[in-house]
């Protein structure tokens, strides 16, 4: 178990580098010469076609609905093990982090809310600043080395997984589009034979996935966001083989991380990241959206995980697990507001078109908000952390 989770680490730490220059090359090839070329790479479309039947979309929409499928495939498939034997196997385990996921999704969409309220667009992205991007908040621990304790890492791994809940439960209940009937009992039968492939025990990977890509066109074309079917399809992936280890959960889970970590999420990256920076883009820093974005983020993120851990505790429901104080939660909590990937993926959902009659680009708020709450992270953290294993015993006498 404890070899799996430093695996973990290792990976995110490496994914949030990869990130992080995925993210700047995008606002390079927007705002140099090749701006056009990389205008004409994400909108260039797409097409795969079958007789009649037929999905064509620009390239952009190709990552976020169908890669981002996948990502969210992998989420499910962590969070199905999570539950049967990881952090989320247990009240004890699993209270406190999922109470700071709860202020943590709760109070940045009320500042949000409160900033923009009385406008029905500016409204619709609310749930923005709720998210929290693993890979970079993993990345700023890690350049505090040795100093962070396993606590506070396996803490904040676990805000993160619920974050995601909540991230898929918003995405579900509040960005569907015109639903199409036939498209969603097309995707219930396919969730009736994923539920009985699992109920027979079948353990062969391939009539899963091959039913799930079914799924996906289904749910693609019912005006539920796509990515929901990876989640779906996690859940019905069988935990266990009584015939051999590793099981295929544990099969597809680990043939994917390195392929999402390292591909599928920089693609993302680069193809959402990349705001060009005219003096249109840069009025929308003074948007009420982009200030409900990044003051929720910010202010809201660490306000909200601090809030509910510490009436957790108030009230005895949950207790700080042993090596994490006070004032290194602060810290963790303005790490929780990277909201990097998933704040930029809802803000596509929200503001399909970025544009409804004034200045707005979201990724503005996103990109600033995530910026300063890593910032203000990494120096809270580096207070509260005891000091380097090396200095210390560099200052200890002979």
């Amino acid at each position: 178990m404890i070899d799996s989770i430093r695996d973990f680490l290792r990976l995110e730490t490496a994914a949030g580098v990869v990130l992080f220059i995925a993210a700047a090359l995008a606002m390079v090839a927007a705002n140099t010469p090749v701006s056009g070329y990389y205008s004409v790479l994400i909108d260039m479309p797409v097409e795969i076609r079958i007789g009649e039947f037929a999905i064509a979309k620009p390239l952009l929409l190709w990552v976020n609905d169908g890669l981002m499928a996948i990502f969210f495939f992998l989420i499910g498939l962590e969070l199905k093990r999570e539950i049967y034997s990881g952090q989320l196997s247990s009240f004890d385990k699993a209270i406190l982090p999922g109470l700071g996921a709860i202020g943590g999704m709760l109070v940045p969409s009320l500042i949000f809310a409160f900033v923009n309220w009385g406008d029905a667009a500016n409204m619709r992205g609310w749930a923005i600043p709720a998210a929290t991007d693993i890979a970079f908040a993993l990345a700023i621990l890690n350049l505090l080395g040795d100093r962070v304790p396993s606590s506070l890492k396996i803490f904040l791994m676990t805000v993160a997984i619920f974050d995601d809940i909540g991230a898929i439960l918003i995405i579900a209940l509040f960005y569907a589009g015109n639903l199409s009937v036939p498209a969603m009992l097309s995707a219930l039968a396919c969730l009736v034979a994923l539920f009985a492939l699992n109920r027979r025990g079948v353990v062969e990977k391939a009539p899963y996935i091959i039913i799930g890509i079914v799924m996906w066109v289904s749910v693609l074309k019912s005006g539920v966001h796509a990515t929901l079917a990876g989640v779906a399809l996690a859940m019905f992936i069988p935990v266990r083989d009584p015939a051999k280890e590793p099981s295929p959960l544990h099969d597809l889970e680990h043939d994917l991380h390195t392929a999402v970590a390292f591909i599928i999420l920089p693609v993302f990256a680069f193809c959402n990241a990349g705001i060009p920076f005219t003096a249109e883009a840069l009025e929308s820093v003074t948007h009420p959206v982009t200030i409900g974005i990044m003051a929720g983020l910010v202010i809201g993120k660490p306000v909200g995980v601090l809030l509910l851990c510490w009436l957790g505790t108030l009230t005895g429901l949950a207790k700080l697990p042993p090596g994490m104080t006070w004032s290194q939660l602060i810290g963790i909590g303005f790490v929780c507001g990277i909201g990097f990937t998933m704040s930029l993926f809802i803000g596509s959902l929200a503001y399909p078109d970025a544009d409804f009659g004034v200045i707005l680009d979201e990724r503005v708020g996103v990109l600033a908000g995530s910026l300063v709450a890593g910032a203000l992270g990494y120096m809270v953290l580096r207070l509260a952390l005891p000091a380097p294993k090396r200095a210390a015993a560099a200052e200890s006498p002979a």
